[in-house]
């Protein structure tokens, strides 16, 4: 059974970091990519980032680029997304989500496995 698991999340002001965590079971690692999305109130679930498990590979959505960064533990089968310089408008629940495959993608419907969320509320 495929389980993942966020923790993280929490109170941040403005221009603070936050490093959020999705420990995953019941994968082959080494067949699937990992995503963080994230769900802002009255907004549509949107992609933040992306990693390969296998070479690493990333990807991230323009408006964290250069503030964000998805990286993986392959020994804790975790990984992680360090957001840094966080605005308001990084209010959201982030999501882990986990899809086989060697690309990153970005649409939600390529995911087949979902977290439960952690709330990421930023203050001004």
């Amino acid at each position: 059974q495929v389980q993942l698991v966020e923790s993280g999340g929490g109170l941040v002001q403005a221009g603070g970091s936050l490093r959020l965590s999705c420990a995953a079971s019941g994968l082959t690692f080494s067949i699937y990519t990992m995503g963080w999305f994230r769900q802002a109130p009255g907004k549509e679930r949107e992609f933040v980032a992306g990693i390969s498990w296998r070479r690493g590979r990333t990807d991230y959505a323009d408006s964290v680029k250069g503030r964000f960064t998805i990286s993986r533990d392959s020994a804790k089968n975790t990984i992680y997304l360090q957001m840094n310089n966080l605005k308001p408008e990084d209010t959201a629940v982030y999501y882990c989500a986990a899809r086989s495959g060697y690309l990153v993608a970005t649409a939600q419907y390529e995911y087949n496995y979902w977290g439960q969320g952690t709330q990421v509320p930023v203050s001004s």
